[in-house]
């Protein structure tokens, strides 16, 4: 009777003549996690600064309509409370509208920044492995060529 292949020995003879660098693949894993704890906190800071905006500005808002809708002596007194609102509604708007687009512009230079510090690791790591696998596959060849006299 003929011998049954051993196909879980067979695999880890094969997996084993392609070593893996697990501490590249677990660095690779940290700086991942690192950079997207970056992200976040760009994100949340930007949301934190835009929900103080809105805040604000409703507060604000809320005032003046309770000064819009105080009795008033005079019918023409309504009139004037009304474009005061109007105008000083379209101020505010205009100041807090400059607001979120600071808020927007900080966390566009914050996501720049970090992309390119990002690119500068990968490039760094990238030169780093294959100036090791260069230097494995000499070695192998020196190995092999020693071996072979």
């Amino acid at each position: 009777m003929a011998k049954a292949q051993d196909f879980s020995t067979m695999m880890q003879d094969f997996l084993g003549a392609f070593p893996v660098d697990t501490k590249a693949l677990e660095d690779a894993f940290k700086n991942q996690a690192a950079l997207n704890e970056k992200f976040s906190q760009v994100a949340l800071q930007a949301a934190e600064q835009s929900a103080e905006i809105s805040s604000k500005w409703t507060k604000e808002t809320l005032a003046r309509v309770n000064d819009v809708t105080k009795a008033k002596q005079e019918p023409a007194d309504y009139a004037k409370a009304m474009t005061d609102f109007a105008s000083s509604n379209a101020e505010v708007a205009a100041e807090n509208m400059a607001a979120f687009a600071e808020v927007a512009k900080k966390v566009q230079m914050e996501t720049v920044e970090l992309m390119m510090a990002t690119g500068k690791t990968m490039q760094d790591d990238a030169s780093k492995a294959v100036k090791k696998a260069t230097d494995d596959v000499t070695a192998a060849a020196k190995k092999a060529g020693a071996a072979a006299k």
